[in-house]
């Protein structure tokens, strides 16, 4: 897909990896409409690149009416979509007992997987009801691609990560299925699976705790970049063939038990 004039959703878009990835979509000619909860840091955003650029909605990711109205703003603005980015998430460690033997509570369990897979889901389903209506583009008849977020978790899920693995894989498995729902659509469906990256939550934690994570990456021997994800979502973009797939970006990480 050709991105100059492009118009994209990015969950999470107004902090760490969906940040990044704006900014990594903007130089690549795209205008991107930022759904996050964050209305502060949202609106900084807005005001730092301009309005004719991007936008920010207050979107409830768990909520349809909150996503349907927010697509709805989109179109009212932008006049299309063609490009979904799902960033939006949360990362709760509790293992399933706990040292008194007592069980995780459910609803924690519950509102992990509503929030990471299911609003997942729910923004990319409206993404493409409002790309299906998009005319067929360039050689390969596009009319838009999906890319959401998993993690390594979602293959070596570590100690306390039961919620979190569970959500990961979830993204994980809905990759394919989803892609072959959508192929009569023209609209293709990646995920992105991030290893350790250097957000800047986990460049808070203290040095012992990021050198603990630095030390399991193989090579090169660092942190992510968000940067690096947000230019693999770019590639997703312009790479036509790329389809139902999720790519590891880990540095050949593979995650012990803790």
């Amino acid at each position: 897909m050709n991105t100059e004039h492009k118009i994209a959703v990015v969950t999470g878009g107004a902090s760490g990896l969906g940040r990044a990835t704006l900014d990594e979509l903007l130089k690549v000619g795209v205008k991107v409409a930022i759904f996050d909860l964050n209305q502060k840091a949202g609106d900084e955003i807005v005001a730092l690149i301009g309005d004719d650029k991007v936008m920010f909605i207050k979107t409830d990711v768990c909520d349809e009416t909150s996503v349907t109205d927010a697509f709805d703003q989109v179109i009212a603005k932008f006049g299309r979509v063609d490009i979904c980015i799902n960033c939006a998430g949360v990362a709760p460690a509790k293992k399933v007992l706990d040292r008194e033997g007592q069980a995780q509570p459910l609803a924690g369990f519950a509102n992990v997987i509503n929030i990471n897979l299911i609003g997942t889901f729910n923004v990319a389903r409206i993404a493409a009801q409002m790309m299906a209506k998009n005319e067929a583009s360039g050689e390969a008849n596009e009319r838009g691609i999906i890319i959401n977020t998993a993690s390594v978790a979602a293959y070596e899920g570590q100690m306390g990560q039961s919620a979190y693995a569970a959500s990961k894989s979830g993204i994980v498995g809905l990759t394919l299925p989803m892609a072959r729902d959508l192929a009569r659509s023209g609209i293709r469906v990646n995920t992105i699976a991030p290893g350790i990256m250097g957000t800047p939550m986990l460049l808070a934690m203290p040095d012992n705790v990021q050198e603990s994570l630095i030390e399991k990456i193989q090579f090169p021997k660092r942190m992510g970049l968000p940067s690096e994800f947000g230019r693999l979502a770019v590639h997703m973009i312009e790479n036509s063939y790329l389809n139902g797939e999720t790519i590891r970006l880990d540095a050949a990480i593979r995650m012990p038990p803790k």
